[in-house]
């Protein structure tokens, strides 16, 4: 059965098994349901942000002895210049909380991968940097990083269709930077 909807540009043809799968409140002012193919598409991108990082952490554990925050945090010191980057640029560039930052931090600076010492320009900051020994850590992780990611993601994907993805999810993740109202550090 087609269910007309009002939308955008009039009305369009809706399936009723996608609207009988979404909540409709009562008395509330009902936006425009989701297309069988969006609902589809949406919900893959829900399974794939629960599921691959725990893939991917999983991965890195086993193969090179990092996690996925870990291995993140230290790709991003080897992009800075100097290959330090302040405490809370780090944690911006990691999407992690300053404080989970500042615990992660003081583990791989415990291990000697990283260190963490005040800012000469402003003492109140930190800046976190990359040691010899930490980007020879990320030097021999990252064919187990990438093994991981091609069999989890592009493995799964036609390689006709990389281009197209890689733009729609860009233009995704612009418009979620430009939401927040806040600048992103990007490497």
């Amino acid at each position: 059965m087609v269910v007309e909807t009002a939308g955008r540009g009039g009305s369009r043809p809706r399936s009723k098994d996608c609207l009988e799968k979404q909540v409709i409140l009562e008395g509330m002012a009902t936006p425009e349901p989701l297309s069988p193919t969006e609902e589809a598409l949406w919900r893959a991108v829900m399974r794939i942000v629960k599921v691959i990082p725990r893939h991917l952490d999983s991965d890195l554990i086993r193969g090179a002895g990092l996690t996925a925050s870990e291995y993140t945090t230290i790709m991003h010191l080897s992009e800075a210049p100097n290959r330090e980057l302040r405490m809370a640029d780090l944690a911006s560039a990691t999407d992690l909380s300053a404080s989970r930052m500042t615990r992660l931090v003081d583990d791989l600076q415990s291990r000697g991968l990283v260190t963490k010492t005040a800012s000469s320009s402003d003492a109140r900051g930190n800046v976190a940097r990359l040691t010899p020994r930490g980007m020879a850590k990320l030097k021999s992780t990252w064919p187990v990083h990438l093994t991981s990611v091609r069999r989890r993601f592009f493995d799964c994907i036609d390689a006709a269709a990389v281009e197209g993805v890689a733009k729609a999810l860009a233009d995704v993740a612009v418009h979620l930077d430009d939401m927040t109202g806040e600048p992103r550090v990007r490497s």
